[in-house]
């Protein structure tokens, strides 16, 4: 018996060294499980990515190798977590680094790893090493369990002698094992955000990037989705979504490989970025952020919906504040006195503040125009000569806050600032500045801390000055087109791209611990600066300067899987629009606006009584609506990508007591049949009475005041009518309707 029990006990003590010498690292949400095992060869490889496993003891089940091509008979290549360069992987690295000897190859070795709690989730934290360089990796994993989101980074360093080059850094690499991926990608221009199509992914490689270093999001999204085994779908199937944390270009590599595997590969750009770094400095990637569901998009967009407003979005738990923008009401032409008559006007209208827009400034150089002015951060006189105190004292008669415009990170050449230091902007050595807006528009060099100190100050001065300033609007209208820094050595110029915005990201560090409960928009041509590596700092950001309704619903439609509604700025405008020439009637303008956070870019004394009537009842409404809007969880009904005549989408509460339904005709032919629109997102035993917001027919829908089941209305929905019954001479073309759910006790 003696014998048996010595026995039993050396049985039991080797399983436990054989567990401990699988290494299992388990990064875990309560829906998803990323599981990293050790090697022998003391290599970190992806063992498993999928559905969370209720039975933990079959995590021992899984091998690190997993044959990553055709010769896994007489190799024992793997999916290495993060696989350098130079090695016996055929395939993209994660990251590459010529050493000072020049050897381009590292091998990584895991060394050590932990895991400890932080707000929201759990933090696992990985060194690797490579045996033969003083090189290190730290790779940082963030699982949030509730949201069921992964959010990952790495950390480069190295105690070389020298400078060491890196020139591929990637934030991680996933792998995944099917027989069919689809990508759906979001392709923007100006005016014309957030454009999705879809396509499967095949052998070979499939990359997209930018290059345009600001306002990098303008001609492609840092944000993707993937299906598997068909394409991503908003209600079914298995669903990834992908965003990248970086205000400046970045890279999404998805590559198939010769036995149908796909790698997925996010990173900052490495165009013209070779980085030479320092011994014992640490270069730090970006976050990727990604969730899975195996219900479609619409649960992984709530999920990255409730991620964000919880951990990433600046203030992302308080209420947005409507608003009023001169913009389209005077673009450059207005006084104080104009001003003072639209703030009367806004708070009139019923919204909470009035933003003064472009050309408030300079004095030497007028910004009257859009090729003068930007970097002299002085109230135009000739203009406003009571300046900004005039201003607020308008607001506060008026009862509104008080917001205003800038665009700190450019300068004019025709300005005192570029006269005073044309050495602060970017420009190639021994070329021709090339120049942007308005034939004289320019990048500062965020990279020169001289720079940085200057547009802090911007926003530093204007608070310090007027601390009555409730909100700014961060503008960004160019793309850097100089491809080369007069602040940083010669040898350091491909370091240009990155520290740009290492460099904004410390201005917004300093702005945000100063100015903690400032409101910030985000803007850059519109759309361009819709990325989580802004979110932190800024509260909102402007969708598109297209402001047509209709074209808004698509580039509303595609930001809203990895936005929610409280971050998305979206304003009733004029008719005829001022960009697509477009007129659409004002109930529809105002039911699409009313779909983000509500504002208004329309003069007030271009309308009518009846108008202004309607905007009034709207913006009450919206109020009322807002916390549904802005917190509530998102279900997309009817996509306007499906062609089918029209788009439709809702917001529910988390308690599932009350919701709102948004349905827009998109387009408009006799006899056209529409689907009936079954609503989601309900409690199925609830009862909830309809009510119709922004309602102008002559009567009230057949269901206007009426109970229905969850359940009812889940299975059946209502029937919609396609037009609005009123007066022949109001008859158009456009439909529209928003209703209130609200249970019934």
């Amino acid at each position: 018996m003696k014998k048996l029990f010595v026995l039993l006990t050396a049985l039991f003590t080797l399983a436990q060294v054989n567990a401990q010498e699988k290494n299992v690292i388990r990064i875990a949400t309560d829906n998803t499980d990323l599981i990293l095992q050790v090697a022998p060869n003391g290599r970190l490889y992806q063992a498993y990515l999928g559905d969370k496993l209720l039975n933990e003891k079959d995590i021992n089940n899984f091998s690190p190798y997993v044959k990553g091509g055709s010769d896994g008979s007489v190799s024992t290549r793997g999916w290495e977590v993060y696989p350098g360069s130079g090695a016996e992987d055929y395939f993209e690295p994660a990251v590459a680094i010529t050493h000072n000897d020049g050897n381009p190859s590292t091998i990584l070795r895991y060394i050590s790893s932990e895991q400890k709690a932080v707000a929201g989730g759990t933090e696992t934290i990985i060194q690797l090493k490579d045996n033969q360089y003083p090189v290190e990796v730290t790779l940082h994993y963030i699982a949030y369990p509730k949201e069921n989101v992964i959010k990952t980074w790495s950390e480069i360093k190295h105690a070389e002698k020298k400078p060491v080059t890196i020139w591929r850094y990637a934030s991680t690499m996933l792998y995944f094992s099917g027989n069919e991926y689809y990508l759906t990608e979001f392709s923007s221009d100006w005016a014309k955000e957030a454009q999705m199509s879809t396509q499967p992914l095949l052998f070979g490689k499939k990359v997209i990037d930018t290059k345009l270093g600001s306002r990098a999001a303008m001609h492609t999204h840092p944000f993707f989705e993937l299906g598997f085994e068909q394409p991503a779908q908003e209600a079914q199937g298995r669903a990834m979504l992908g965003t990248i944390g970086w205000t400046g270009n970045f890279q999404f590599t998805f590559e198939v490989d010769n036995v149908g595997n796909l790698r997925v590969i996010p990173a900052i750009n490495p165009y013209a970025s070779d980085y030479e770094l320092k011994p014992n400095e640490v270069f730090t990637t970006p976050e990727f952020i990604f969730t899975f569901s195996n219900n479609g998009t619409g649960e992984a967009s709530r999920n990255l919906h409730a991620w964000a407003r919880n951990y990433q979005l600046k203030d992302g738990q308080g209420d947005r504040m409507t608003l009023l923008n001169n913009w389209e009401n005077t673009y450059f032409k207005f006084d104080e006195k104009l001003l003072a008559e639209l703030m009367k006007e806004a708070k009139h209208l019923g919204v909470d503040m009035f933003l003064l827009d472009d050309g408030w400034f300079g004095n030497k150089h007028p910004r009257n125009s859009d090729n003068a002015g930007l970097g002299d951060w002085e109230v135009m006189k000739s203009k406003l000569p009571g300046g900004i105190p005039a201003l607020v004292k308008s607001a506060k008669e008026a009862g509104v806050k008080f917001g205003i415009w800038i665009e700190p990170e450019m300068a004019n050449t025709t300005s005192e600032l570029y006269e005073k230091h044309p050495e602060w902007v970017l420009k190639a050595p021994n070329r021709e500045i090339v120049l942007g807006r308005g034939g004289t528009q320019v990048v500062l060099d965020l990279s020169n801390p001289e720079v940085q100190d200057f547009i802090f100050g911007i926003v530093d001065n204007l608070m310090t000055t007027y601390p009555e300033i409730d909100y700014i609007k961060w503008d960004a209208n160019m793309s850097i087109l100089n491809h080369g820094s007069q602040y940083l050595p010669s040898d350091q110029q491909s370091h240009m791209y990155i520290e740009y915005h290492e460099g904004f990201k410390k201005v917004c560090e300093r702005i945000r611990a100063k100015y903690p409960d400032l409101t910030l928009q985000a803007c850059a041509s519109g759309g361009g600066p819709a990325n989580y590596g802004v979110m932190p700092y800024f509260d909102e950001f402007w969708v598109s300067d297209n402001t047509d309704a209709l074209q808004r619903i698509y580039m509303q439609w595609g930001t809203s899987y990895f936005f929610p509604a409280i971050a998305m700025a979206s304003h009733i405008s004029a008719a005829p629009n001022h960009q697509t020439f477009r007129v659409i009637p004002l109930k529809y303008r105002i039911d699409v606006a009313m779909s983000g956070r509500l504002g208004m870019e329309i003069q007030p004394k271009n309308m009518t009584e009846e108008e202004k009537t309607l905007c009034r009842k709207a913006i009450a409404d919206y109020k009322t609506i807002r916390p549904v809007v802005q917190f509530g969880d998102i279900y997309r009904l009817v996509s306007p990508y499906d062609r089918l005549g029209v788009a439709s989408l809702m917001y529910t509460s988390p308690e599932k007591d009350k919701a709102v339904f948004y349905w827009w005709k998109t387009e408009h032919f006799v006899n056209q049949h529409l689907p009936r629109v079954k609503m989601n997102g309900l409690s199925p035993d609830k009862k909830y009475r309809v009510c119709e917001l922004n309602r102008i027919d002559n009567e009230p829908l057949a269901f206007e005041g009426k109970a229905f089941t969850g359940e009812y209305l889940m299975a059946n929905g209502l029937e919609i009518p396609y037009n609005h019954i009123v007066d022949y001479h109001k008859q158009n073309d456009y439909s529209s309707r928003v209703l209130y759910l609200e249970e019934v006790k």
